[in-house]
Order: C-alpha cells, then structure tokens, then sequence
C-alpha cells in the first residue's frame, strides 16, 4: 500500500482529522519526517488541509543549524510554510529534557499559527521499539500501549507505517532526508534495541516483530481507554469536588477493583495537572491511602498533595492554608480570607434580643467578657470548658464533629484572656452564660465572606 494510503486509514482509523485543519507538521529532516510531510501534502487538497512545518533545534549538535537550514529548503521545495524554533534543553535526562522542550515549542507554534492538529513521524518501527523498551524495565498495560496515535492535538499518521516504507517513498520520489548521528550511538537504551535487539528478534524468532510488538501496543491501548472509561466514570460519581481539590471516601475506593481506583486517583490527580503514571498510583498511593493505618500527615505524589482522614481522602494540588490568629474588637468584624469566611461581634440590649437558634451564632453576657477577643487556630493542648459542663480536649472534639485533618487547622477558636470561650460553628464554651441579670448580649456570628 503506498504511504499516502496507509496514512489516509490511519487518519480515519483513529478519527485524527475530519478534513479542513490546519496541521502543524514536526519535520526534524529524518526520512520518517519528511515522509509524513510529503505523504500529508498528497492529499491535502482531498482533506482541505492547510500545512505549516516547525523545526525544533535542540542546539546539542555543533551541526544542528545545518539541520534546520535542510528542513527550510525542504519546505520551499514542497511550497510548505517552515518555522525554526531554537530551544535549550534543561538539566536531567537529555532525551526526556529534549522531548519536553520540543513538546513545548509544537505547541506554541501551533498556537500562532492556529493549528488544531500537530502532526509527528512516529512510526510503527518506534512503537515496537517503545513497546519492547518498557517490558524490559517492568511495565504495566499504560505502559505496553506505548506511543498513543491520538492524544490531544498531536496525531501520528505514520504510527502504522515501516520506516522501510518512508525510506521506499523519498527515494521513489528523489527527495532527501538527513541523519541524526546521535540514532546510531549505543550510549542510548532505543539505540541499542534499534540496532541491536529488534533485527535479533527479527532474524531468530519473528520476521514480522515489529508488527507484533505493535498489535500489542494496540490492544494495551484498548484496554488502557477502558480503564480509563471506567475511572472516568468512578470518580463523577464517588468525587466530592471543591474549588481547591477534591475528596473521596476511602470504604469506595477499597470497594473497586485495585486498578480501577489506582485509575481514580490518577484520574483525579491528572485533573489538576499530575503526570505520575498508574503504578504509582497503584503501588504507592493506593496502598498508603488504603492501608489499615493510612500517613496522619499530607504526603506528595505526581505533584499533588494527599491527605487522609477517616474515611475521607482528599486529592489537591496544595495543602489548605491554615488559620491566622487576629483581634476582633468588641462590637466589630474580622475577616478570615483562608476559610472565605469572618467572623461579627454586636451587641444588643438582653430585654430586645431572642436568643438564636443556629450553629454559626454564639451569644454570651457582654458585661463578663473583655472588649477584644483573639481569633486564631488550635493549638497543641487546647482544652474547653463546654457550656454545659465537663472539660473536652479540642482535638477529641474536633474529631467528634468529623472534621477531616486538613480543616482543624482552620477552624476559628475564640479566644478572651487566655480562654476558649467558642469553638465557632461548633460549641460554646461555658465562659459568660446569658442569665436572666444579664443586660447587654454580645452575639458573635461567622458569616461567608462577601
């Protein structure tokens, strides 16, 4: 089948294009490259594409401005627009660093130029490459599906396409390609599978390895999507969401299958913007946040804070800042911005005043209490004489109310010379009872920050 054709299936295959996109071509000038370029300017017209091209120069060759100045005289000679975009490359894996930093550039470009689609030459030789470098360091499914032909703007035409037949196509058509010699340096893991191990498999076991090692890589996908489905679904349904994260219960989780809620987790936590993979989720999240001692402190993965408390398990990008102590001046008003809330304080003569009915209202004998209260968050010790009588820890009543851990740090306590006199939306402490001598009430009420 000629190249053009079997990136025509492809497209339609994997729903890559609908026809009348503009696509951002990556060319690094490799045969597979320039063969993606070519194969998508035959049928251009026949889909109403409009074709840009970026060269990324990573700058980790002497000769890597030779590479851009072929790829733009390429670009003139098929009449297709040629962007160069020159990066640097940060510290750590220089491959994972150079991926990163082209991934970044594709995207910008395709931004202003208005592309829907960034098109890449990954071709099947790379899939099988992938798919056999993963199941040699330990791999799960997501890590067997390999490359994706789909995902988000980026599609790749020639995923089941040889290399074989993009070399076939530019020599056919005379034109030429250049070599990274970076490919043939045995240094790097792809290289040695490349050279080495695949012809290996291909000439002792398998003529037809890569297609195998493909066909596995679709059928991974297959079931990766599935699970993703699945997760997806899971976690509208079991996900209590907030502005700042979100909370699920732990008895949910434990009840699914493990690689469904490794998924729930991933999928929460991929919603505000981690990149750790499922087995990390599955090895270490899940069994820290399901373990019959779960951590009593927030521990990070991929990014994201975690916390447990009970049965609740909260997901969020940052832990939630805790309380600020502050005065509040007797009568008056204090604003408490971390917990979007403040707290009032009026006083009322006792003959006019009802007393209320509501959990966010204390109300206590003004004349026995001093004209400024502190407000600030619990601290280790904190003890309460209820109204009522008895003496509590405010730790045991905290955890009464089912108040998760992240939020007892920002719980109001208020204080008068040294005493907890309320424990705001929760109890009132005992301190300056309403009684029938009293004559001014000072009600104190937390209100939603307007």
């Amino acid at each position: 089948m000629p190249l053009a054709e079997t990136v025509e299936h492809t497209l339609r295959r994997y729903a890559m294009l609908t026809g009348g996109e503009t696509v951002l071509v990556g060319v690094s000038g490799g045969a597979d490259s320039v063969a993606l370029l070519v194969s998508l300017l035959e049928i251009a017209a026949t889909w109403r594409l409009k074709l840009h091209v970026l060269h990324v120069d990573h700058g980790l060759r002497p000769d890597s401005a030779a590479a851009a100045e072929f790829v733009e005289r390429v670009g003139a000679r098929l009449g297709v627009p040629v962007d160069v975009a020159r990066v640097r490359v940060g510290r750590g894996s220089v491959e994972a660093a150079a991926r990163a930093a082209r991934h970044a550039a594709l995207a910008a470009a395709a931004d202003r130029v208005g592309a829907t689609r960034i098109a890449l030459g990954h071709t099947a030789d790379d899939q099988a490459e992938t798919v056999l470098m993963r199941l040699i360091e330990g791999t799960g499914v997501r890590g067997l599906a390999g490359i994706p032909a789909l995902r988000g703007r980026i599609i790749r035409p020639l995923i089941e396409a040889r290399h074989r037949d993009a070399v076939t196509m530019l020599e056919a058509a005379g034109l030429p390609w250049v070599e990274d010699p970076s490919n043939a340096d045995p240094k790097f893991f792809r290289n040695r599978v490349r050279h080495e191990l695949l012809p290996l498999l291909g000439s002792a076991f398998d003529p037809e390895i890569v297609q195998r090692l493909a066909a596995v890589a679709r059928a991974a996908r297959q079931s990766v999507e599935t699970l993703e489905q699945v997760g997806a679904r899971e976690l509208a349904r079991l996900a209590d969401r907030g502005e700042d994260g979100l909370t699920l219960s732990r008895a949910a989780l434990g009840d699914l299958p493990v690689a469904v809620a490794a998924e729930v987790l991933r999928a929460a936590a991929a919603g505000l913007g981690s990149r750790a993979p499922l087995r990390a989720w599955g090895h270490r999240g899940l069994r820290r946040v399901l373990a019959p001692l779960p951590p009593r402190r927030p521990f990070r993965l991929g990014g994201v804070v975690v916390e447990v408390s009970g049965d609740r398990v909260r997901v969020a990008a940052a832990a939630l800042p805790p309380l600020s102590a502050r005065v509040l001046d007797l009568p008056g008003r204090v604003e408490l911005p971390e917990i979007g809330r403040a707290l009032e304080a009026r006083v009322a003569t006792a003959a006019a005043y009802a007393l209320p009915r509501d959990a966010e209202r204390a109300v206590f004998d003004a004349d026995r209490l001093p004209s400024r209260l502190l407000v600030r968050p619990r601290r280790r010790g904190d003890r309460l004489s209820a109204f009522g009588g008895g003496e509590r820890r405010l730790k045991s009543l905290l955890i009464d109310a089912k108040i998760p851990r992240w939020e007892r740090g920002r719980v109001p306590v208020v204080e008068a010379d040294g005493e907890i006199v309320w424990v705001a939306g929760l109890r009132r402490a005992a301190a300056a009872p309403v009684t029938p001598a009293t004559r001014c009430v000072l009600e104190l009420h937390l209100v939603a920050l307007a």
